[in-house]
């Protein structure tokens, strides 16, 4: 077995190349990330109350992910440039644990798979709440990135455990 039958991304020589999708059939994709940001109390209220000092910080983080999702094959060197039909970023505010969990899904009738899509649009949307608050809280940490599931193409559905 060689690299490249393991890694798609690696040739027979173990080079870098985009893998040829040309031969696939055109399906209907969506995968669909998650990712969280945690914060001191306080930062957490500001983003709640909508009195950060700039502005709506879940409605531009929204946007900003939903416009990561569409640059991602200029930031993932070996990722196709794909013709996204939906993108969704939402968020859910966990009080307790002073928590915002970002949700993403991406979709396409293509070639290839969303799920890169998906996560870039989590981590651009997180990063851009912690790009908001970082000056009243530059403690705040990113974790928890990852595919919650996928479905279409030849390789079928992948949904990941609880």
């Amino acid at each position: 077995m060689t690299t490249s039958d393991v890694l798609t991304h690696f040739d027979a020589q173990g080079q870098a190349h985009m893998v040829d999708v040309g031969g696939k059939s055109s399906t209907k994709r969506i995968a669909v990330a998650t990712g969280r940001i945690t914060m001191l109390p306080a930062t957490l209220a500001l983003i709640e109350s909508g009195t950060a000092k700039k502005g709506d910080v879940l409605g531009i983080a929204r946007l900003a992910g939903i416009m990561g999702a569409k640059k991602t094959s200029e930031l993932i060197p070996l990722c196709h440039p794909i013709g996204l039909t939906h993108v969704a970023v939402e968020f859910e505010v966990l009080s307790a644990e002073s928590t915002v969990v970002c949700k993403a899904t991406a979709e396409t009738v293509g070639q290839t798979g969303v799920e890169m899509e998906a996560l870039t649009a989590v981590q651009v949307a997180l990063l851009t709440i912690y790009d908001m608050c970082k000056a009243v809280d530059r403690g705040m940490t990113i974790n928890g990135v990852t595919l919650l599931e996928k479905h279409g193409g030849k390789s079928g559905s992948f949904v990941a455990e609880a």
